[in-house]
């Protein structure tokens, strides 16, 4: 039951306003990213259908399976034709550093899991719920970031915001990866 709320929270969330960048400044979400919000929406839902998913490291396809950074750049192939990096560390340079109260359904959210910053990613789903390819042996499923364990290594979190700029070119990636780079110091 809980799962259906959630799925049904994902795709109501994006007709609801958002906080813009400027504090004090609210946007319609359908005036300023329809695109946006329909393609974030279809994520999430895509990601949600990938529950059951065999963890394969290295995996990039569902069907010989897939580990975490290889279900986000697969879901974000497939539904915005953006072509991310491949580890989860590389992603983290990608979109906009956001903070863990302003997360959105779509977010990217990194955990440190092997003694290194950035090392593990998944996708936000909304109610402090996030979808990820977890271990080996194990399968896609939903987490809660409110766990002792998620909570304890929680790295950050992106927002990919606009599916054009993030499929660039690979030149155009690497200035933007350049760019990102920076914003972690």
């Amino acid at each position: 039951m809980r799962l259906c709320a959630l799925i049904l929270g994902c795709c109501c969330v994006f007709g609801a306003a958002h906080a813009s960048d400027e504090p004090g400044e609210a946007v319609e979400a359908n005036a300023e990213l329809p695109v946006h919000a329909d393609k974030t929406s279809e994520l999430t839902m895509r990601a949600i259908g990938m529950i059951g998913t065999r963890y394969r490291y290295g995996g990039d396809v569902p069907e010989t399976g897939v580990d975490c950074s290889g279900l986000v750049r697969y879901l974000f192939k497939e539904v915005w034709d953006a072509d991310l990096p491949r580890t989860s560390t590389e992603i983290s340079r990608f979109g906009r550093k956001i903070h863990l109260r302003d997360l959105q359904p779509g977010d990217l959210v990194f955990f440190n899991t092997l003694r290194r910053a950035y090392s593990h990613v998944g996708i936000y789903l909304g109610d402090n719920k996030f979808i990820h390819a977890p271990a080996s042996g194990g399968h896609v499923r939903i987490e809660s970031m409110t766990l002792r364990y998620w909570k304890k290594r929680f790295n950050g979190a992106r927002r990919m915001n606009e599916p054009e700029a993030d499929s660039a070119p690979a030149s155009d990636q690497a200035a933007m990866a350049a760019d990102a780079g920076r914003q972690h110091e």
